[in-house]
């Protein structure tokens, strides 16, 4: 019997063999010229080039006379636009949505922020952001987001996601909207070293890769201050340390100057907001390599629309209070040499306007070339990811953006992005000459 089931079998495991065996097709290689392309790392322009895609990788760039395009290759000619890396923004809140702020907010399932991030998450990559750090949201619905474009099945940026934010009772990252019969508290809350430290562990449990975490008030909570600390010195490094060990960075909410300064020197890897830095904070950015992630569009909207939105009286005081005082402080932070990472906080305003932040960064102490920088290889500095994007260099992803005009001229032409590619694949091409 074994004899006749191994003759049956012979076939087949010949078969399987010889399929192994066969050559697996090569990947799509495609030629990509454009008359202007920015070399981010060098702050430079380069002139006429070619930039030879295979799969998902940049395998060479060059000037176009002397990068030879291989037979069969795909020629997309951007004629006379600039051809930039996908922009990296490294503070976003893709499940959540402008219209749901204040009380609105309790009426949105955790299902249904998911489903608003499937939305969100194209607009921002057709908007040339081919990758975010997703900074807080509620039911690990960031987590369930990210997996869904990993797996293919929703066009979107790539993502780094924190899930739940952490957070004191009563403190910015807890739900405070609630009458106290509820008795709610936000799933990231938690009190004390030993507390925080197993809540770390908790949200890379369910898949976080980076930990947020709330130092200070903020501006969409109620009952508290943007300049009041939240965490204790030792639950903040406590916290951070336990993430480090887990190889997590960490991002701090902080608006405060205190909590500035005691995130920054229990080694947070980056200052989210820092709305009232001063020149001690700054000097502790600065002594540390500390990145700083500032939101310096989204005052406008807030205070122009966001009574339209829903957002409450407390909201747009509290905006008032700190909106300016962030950008002044930003110009200091900039011309001191701190460095900054682009950060937009975008789901405060509408997603897919992530690019108006450059105009600002510009009008506060970046030049052109800097704000296109801190969206590119510093971001990618700061998410981990210096070895795979934030630059056209060989190796990296394939995700590039292109653009009609110079954005280290006229940053605002980032504002409307005509090309998108993530992974070598076409998301957007409104210049490619047929």
């Amino acid at each position: 019997m074994i004899r006749i089931l191994r003759l049956i079998l012979l076939p087949y495991l010949l078969a399987a063999v010889a399929l192994s065996q066969e050559p697996k097709p090569s990947p799509t290689v495609i030629a990509l010229k454009a008359a202007h392309v920015v070399d981010a790392r060098a702050g430079r322009v380069l002139d006429r080039q070619t930039v030879l895609i295979s799969g998902d990788r940049i395998e060479k760039v060059g000037p176009s006379l002397e990068v030879a395009v291989p037979p069969g290759a795909t020629v997309i000619d951007l004629g006379p636009a600039t051809l930039l890396p996908g922009l990296i923004d490294s503070h976003t809140h893709l499940t959540g949505d402008p219209r749901n702020a204040g009380y609105r907010s309790l009426g949105i399932s955790v299902p249904r922020e998911a489903l608003t991030g499937a939305k969100n998450a194209r607009v921002t990559l057709e908007a040339g952001f081919t990758t975010v750090r997703n900074v807080g949201a509620s039911g690990y619905s960031d987590v369930a987001l990210r997996d869904a474009i990993n797996a293919g099945e929703l066009p979107g940026p790539r993502m780094l996601v924190s899930g739940p934010p952490l957070g004191i009772t009563g403190g910015h990252c807890d739900e405070n909207l609630l009458a106290p019969e509820f008795n709610y508290h936000a799933e990231g809350v938690a009190d004390g070293i030993p507390a925080v430290m197993a809540k770390v562990r908790e949200t890379v449990k369910y898949g976080a890769d980076v930990i947020k975490f709330c130092a200070s008030g903020g501006v969409f909570s109620k009952g508290d201050l943007p300049g009041a600390e939240q965490y204790s010195p030792a639950e903040m490094a406590a916290l951070i340390s336990e993430a480090h060990r887990l190889d997590r960075k960490v991002a701090a909410h902080a608006h405060g100057t205190q909590a500035i300064i005691d995130a920054t020197n229990a080694g947070v890897d980056s200052i989210e907001h820092g709305s009232l830095i001063d020149d001690a904070g700054i000097a502790a950015l600065k002594q540390h390599g500390t990145y700083l992630v500032a939101d310096i569009y989204n005052d406008d909207f807030i205070l122009g629309m966001g009574k339209q939105y829903g957002f409450t009286d407390e909201m747009l005081e509290k905006e008032r209070m700190v909106g300016q005082q962030q950008r002044e402080g930003f110009r200091k932070a900039a011309l001191a040499g701190v460095k900054i990472a682009f950060g937009t906080d975008a789901g405060v305003y509408p997603h897919g306007w992530n690019a108006k932040q450059f105009a600002y960064m510009v009008k506060y102490g970046l030049s052109p070339m800097q704000a296109i920088q801190s969206a590119t290889v510093n971001a990618a500095d700061l998410i981990g990811w210096a070895d795979r994007a934030g630059a056209i260099e060989p190796g990296k992803f394939a995700d590039l953006i292109a653009v009609q005009g110079d954005p280290t001229t006229d940053v605002t032409v980032l504002e409307h992005v005509q090309f998108v590619m993530k992974a070598g694949q076409l998301v957007k091409n409104e210049l490619a000459k047929k």
